[in-house]
């Protein structure tokens, strides 16, 4: 975690008002938790209004990339980002997409750890290039439409945007894990 405290405060639920606690009542309502990410970002109702539609988008079905990549995607801008609250959300969310422990692993190395098809290697190179340069070069860009459709990367490159997006957010406002999750040894000190 970068920040060892919150800059800005989730918002609990007896000082929600109206706005805060309608967008939060259909996680209320289907029974999850109201995270941390979602009660920080309540202070800016409006910003949480937009930032649920897209994230809906991005973690549903209507993306084209199948979970398990998509969450090669998250993972690793999360790495990247060393947005510890990104990675702990997401390896379970990974694992139940199909991702094993030794490709969670792999995911901190990158597209040369060894654990990857030919796939899942383009797909950590473009994300690695979407991260680094904000551009996948020609030669990344040839290797995924052997493995996925032209929509598909289009998702990839939205899903890598939302994330990063997500992680600034994290790191920046010093969103704090929530209750019952530990940090990977590997983030501490980030």
């Amino acid at each position: 975690m970068r920040l060892s405290s919150p800059r800005i405060a989730p918002v609990e639920d007896s000082a929600l008002d109206e706005a805060q606690a309608a967008l939060l009542e259909p996680i209320r309502a289907s029974g999850r938790p109201i995270l941390n990410i979602f009660r920080t970002l309540a202070t800016a109702p409006a910003a949480l209004k937009g930032f649920l539609g897209w994230g809906e988008y991005v973690l549903s079905q209507k993306n084209s990339l199948p979970a398990r990549e998509r969450e090669i995607v998250v993972l690793r801008i999360g790495w990247l980002c060393r947005a510890g609250y990104e990675w702990t959300q997401h390896v379970p969310i990974g694992k139940r997409a199909g991702l094993t422990e030794e490709e969670i692993a792999g995911i901190k190395i990158g597209a040369d750890s060894g654990a990857w098809s030919p796939a899942d290697a383009a797909i950590l190179r473009a994300t690695d290039q979407l991260h680094h340069d904000q551009f996948i070069t020609d030669d990344v860009w040839k290797t995924l439409l052997d493995h996925l459709t032209r929509r598909q990367i289009m998702d990839l490159v939205f899903t890598a945007g939302q994330y990063t997006q997500v992680c600034m957010m994290l790191n920046s406002f010093g969103v704090q894990l929530d209750v019952d999750q530990s940090l990977d040894p590997d983030l501490k000190g980030f």
